[in-house]
């Protein structure tokens, strides 16, 4: 039988991470206001062992090392830290990458021996308050040892972007909707879902239109930072590590709904008809629950075969979902449409547990030793007891990006 409880954090929660299936979790959230960030220890029966405060950007960002150090972004005067926060609490010690005025951490990723930084403009509230020009810094990826130090730093292009199905009308085409020519972003940022993926040697990194949502993803040789190569423009979606080197980019919105899957030399090798938050476990089957922007809903919990083929699983009611996590016998859960839902390795669903919440802020699930499953939901972080046994090995998101929330596979 499946049970639930819950911890209320200061605001909305934006990660959770642990160390291993044991816990505690490290809760990022925001705080009072949308410019602080708090980090929380908690552990898994719900008692709360620390908390910290540090100013915010409006987007809190952490990342779990593999030695057991948080490590979090945060504004420091007009410059950008990372901070290191050990197990207890206290501060291991602070890097300071060297940045230009206006520039903001989008997102980043704790490797080894180092960071790799994707950098864009700050938001213009944060530039206004800083009196920083109104025109942001072009984008940038760069990697850094773990004193800070700049082993590269390769500038990013978007260019100018257009889609077939993004549509408009004006004078010049006697007001009849037609698909706009190509325009040149006036402002890149970062992209909203899995911006920064890091395997083996290679780093995929996620630029967007700030005001139009097309974007593209580079891929970059994590040793001298060159870019091997760049999909063409497209509407963003979610994304996933597939293995050495490989990556899923999925696209959704002005009538894309595909899922790519694109290899070491940067080339697309597989292409489905679906998108959503899919997963890939130690033989590299992709599976997952679609999320289609369509009411109601049209999506299933798909598995990605070869040769473009969509294998159906059941049909999913609702939208909003969590990303999902797998257990050894092949079994992913997710929260979706106010239910925690189970689906095996032989395509059948079960519901676990069932509720009226309709909450539409979530991220992702992980699952922990004895079928412990943690889901966070807008400023609170739920924890279910299951049936489910131990979490599956795979690079996404079975892999460190599950627990760790650090998207990392080497």
């Amino acid at each position: 039988m499946t049970s639930a409880s819950g911890l209320t954090m200061p605001g909305q929660v934006r990660s959770v991470a642990v160390q291993d299936p044991s816990g505690p979790l490290y809760v990022t959230s925001y705080g009072a206001n949308a410019l602080e960030t708090v980090v929380t220890m908690v552990h898994v029966r719900g008692s709360v062992s620390w908390h910290r405060s540090y100013p915010g950007t409006g987007r809190p960002q952490s990342r779990l090392s593999a030695d057991g150090t948080l490590w979090v972004a945060y504004p420091q005067g007009t410059g950008r830290v990372l901070e290191g926060v050990l197990p207890d609490g206290s501060t291991d010690r602070t890097v300071v990458p060297e940045c230009e005025a206006g520039e903001e951490i989008g997102a980043f990723v704790v490797l080894d021996d180092g960071f790799c930084i994707a950098w864009a403009g700050a938001s213009p509230m944060l530039r206004r308050m800083q009196g920083i020009a109104s025109t942001p810094p072009p984008p940038r990826v760069a990697r850094y040892t773990r004193e800070g130090q700049c082993l590269w730093s390769t500038p990013v292009t978007l260019g100018a972007v257009s889609h077939p199905g993004v549509m408009g009308m004006s004078r010049q085409t006697g007001w009849e909707t037609r698909p706009l020519r190509p325009w040149v972003p006036e402002e890149t940022s970062v992209d909203h879902w899995e911006p920064l993926l890091v395997s083996g040697d290679r780093a995929a990194a996620s630029f967007t239109d700030a005001h139009g949502g097309l974007g593209r993803t580079f891929f970059l040789d994590l040793v001298s930072g060159a870019i091997v190569s760049a999909t063409e423009p497209t509407p963003m979606g979610r994304k996933a590590i597939a293995g050495p080197g490989a990556f899923l980019i999925g696209s959704q919105g002005y009538g894309e709904f595909t899922t790519r899957r694109y290899d070491r030399s940067g080339s697309e090798s597989d292409r489905w008809a679906s998108h959503g938050a899919m997963l890939v476990n130690d033989r590299g089957t992709v599976c997952g629950p679609e999320l289609e922007n369509s009411l109601p809903s049209t999506s299933r919990f798909r598995q990605l075969a070869p040769d473009a083929v969509l294998i159906d699983g059941p049909p999913l009611s609702g939208y909003y979902t969590s990303s999902p996590a797998m257990d050894r016998a092949g079994t992913t859960v997710f929260w979706r449409d106010g239910t925690l839902l189970t689906v095996d390795a032989d395509l059948t669903p079960c519901e676990l547990y069932a509720t009226d919440d309709s909450r539409n802020i979530m991220g992702r699930t992980l699952l922990l030793d004895d079928g412990l499953v943690v889901v966070p939901l807008d400023s609170e972080v739920v924890v279910f007891r299951t049936p489910l046994g131990p979490l599956a090995e795979g690079p996404w998101p079975c892999g460190d990006a599950n627990l760790r929330g650090n998207p990392v596979v080497r």
